[in-house]
């Protein structure tokens, strides 16, 4: 080799690792921001109210208008990025991210801030699965892909735990239409760095046209399960409401299981998926999961805030050792994704994250940030960062790099559903525990009953792991691909091997 190309040859690999390091920073950014969203507009919420008019009922739909075009689309988003290119689905995705959140930041009434909510959910379904894919298919194994994943599981539990703390800062000292700006900065920085550094990725080339009916019948589906789960909060489970809007759903999702099982276009999902124990086991997992974490955002803030008479900035602060310990944790993964396999990893995080749901269940109506609620937060999130990316990792793991799109929008719509089914189910539990009567005592023991029902949840999920999961790494996958009619995954003893 001569020095000239050996020069050329180490250009062309550093070329390669900045390009790899701002996809990822691009990734990172992506996911902090979707994550911050679904949560920096919750403190806010009395002040939008107040400030536009809504009714009580009506303000949950500012909650509830993004989840319900988030979780519904997403799927959808997932195929459309396989089939469209990554990189493209994605700076389609962020412009009109920042659309919505520049033009809810400016709504003059109810209905147009709902509206610029829906648009958001719209924007984060189709740049999420995009994101994780080229995450995915940029660090397909080894150590990076480790560091990576632990990059992105950090980013975003800290966006849902810092979302708290931002969002009280802004709407006390800013005003509440900045917790919708605040997205417009993170969406042109983003959109810089995806530009610089992220590859253009050839789109699929199918011959078949895309299965459009199920793509349909997954979208409404989806969109009706999540609706009617976020309607519980004025219509219980029970209600004929309820009841008829989740048959209604149930029944459009068995239809599109029918159709993709039946049809001769190109699928929405491929659900020889499922036949990859890996992928099936991962997304089991996370919909507990997500669950059990939407409930803890949720209840302690109502703690601290009812309870405890904490103002939205001062629970905002509060909420900082759960951010931080999401990133320890986190970082804790990667150190030990080196060396033990991504299982015993969900097995360890889940175990921690169900003694600190457990200890939260001990809430005392005259306690104190210092006593109640520090010390569950620490362990909890802990427990947490140390799920993430190895469900992520799991999920994508042996899955054709063709469906890297459709697994990451399956993962990311099973977080979704498994956040609004865990929040509503968890939320009604507790509502019927505190009674008409609302004082200190009785609002505790609703929010311990609900924390101390996650950490039962998370135990489950890690029951899943144990028994679900393959206990053997790249080789068990790679058969598993084979099976279900992927292309295997290149071995990975460092991440995936099973360390006895």
């Amino acid at each position: 080799m001569t020095k000239t190309e050996s020069a050329s040859g180490n250009a062309a690999v550093a070329k390669g690792a900045a390009g790899a390091g701002l996809t990822l920073a691009a990734v990172a950014v992506v996911q902090f921001m979707v994550s911050l969203d679904l949560s920096v507009v919750n403190v806010a919420l009395p002040d939008i109210g107040s400030d536009l008019g809504f009714s009580e009922s009506g303000l949950t739909w500012v909650i509830h208008a993004y989840a319900l075009a988030f979780g519904g689309l997403l799927l959808l988003g997932g195929k459309i990025a396989d089939r469209y290119g990554h990189k493209r689905i994605l700076m389609i995705g962020l412009p009109l991210f920042g659309l919505g959140s520049l033009l809810g930041g400016f709504a003059q009434e109810p209905g147009q801030l709902v509206a610029t909510r829906a648009a958001q959910g719209v924007g984060a379904a189709a740049l999420a699965p995009a994101a994780l894919a080229l995450l995915a298919s940029t660090f397909p194994e080894g150590k990076p892909r480790v560091k990576a994943f632990g990059v992105w599981s950090a980013m975003n539990a800290a966006g849902g735990a810092l979302g708290v703390l931002i969002g009280g800062l802004l709407t006390e000292y800013a005003g509440w239409e900045w917790v919708m700006f605040v997205n417009v900065p993170l969406v042109v920085g983003a959109m810089y760095l995806a530009w610089r550094g992220v590859a253009p990725d050839r789109p699929v080339a199918r011959r078949v046209q895309p299965d459009v009916v199920g793509a349909v019948l997954a979208t409404a589906g989806m969109s009706l399960l999540v609706f009617g789960v976020v309607r519980t909060d004025r219509h219980p489970w029970s209600s004929s409401e309820t009841l008829t809007t989740l048959g209604i759903a149930v029944v459009l999702l068995a239809a599109f299981v029918i159709v993709e099982r039946t049809t001769s276009r190109d699928p929405l999902i491929r659900l020889g998926l499922f036949a990859n124990r890996s992928v099936a086991g991962a997304n089991a997992y996370t919909l507990l999961l997500g669950g059990a974490m939407a409930s803890s955002f949720y209840f302690v803030s109502l703690y601290l805030q009812r309870v405890l008479d904490s103002g939205p900035a001062k629970t905002g602060v509060q909420f900082l050792p759960f951010a931080f310990g999401v990133v320890v944790g986190s970082v804790l993964a990667v150190k030990l994704g080196y060396k033990i396999a991504p299982r015993k990893l969900l097995v360890g995080g889940g175990l921690l994250t169900a003694v600190g749901f457990t200890w939260f269940g001990l809430l005392s109506a005259d306690g104190s940030f210092a006593v109640d609620v520090l010390g569950p937060s620490i362990v909890t999130s802990i427990g947490i960062g140390l799920c993430l990316a190895p469900a992520v990792s799991v999920a994508t793991a042996g899955v054709a790099a063709e469906e890297t799109g459709s697994a990451s929008g399956l993962l990311n719509s099973t977080r979704q559903i498994g956040a609004s089914l865990g929040l509503a189910a968890l939320g009604t539990a507790a509502n019927d525990r505190t009674g008409d009567t609302l004082t200190p005592e009785s609002l505790t023991d609703g929010y311990g009953l609900g924390m101390t029902i996650g950490g039962v949840i998370v135990l489950a999920a890690v029951l899943l792991a144990l028994t679900v999961l393959p206990r053997t790494g790249a080789q068990a996958q790679a058969t598993e691909a084979e099976a279900s009619g992927a292309e295997p995954a290149q071995p990975n003893q460092d991440l995936l091997a099973e360390r006895d």
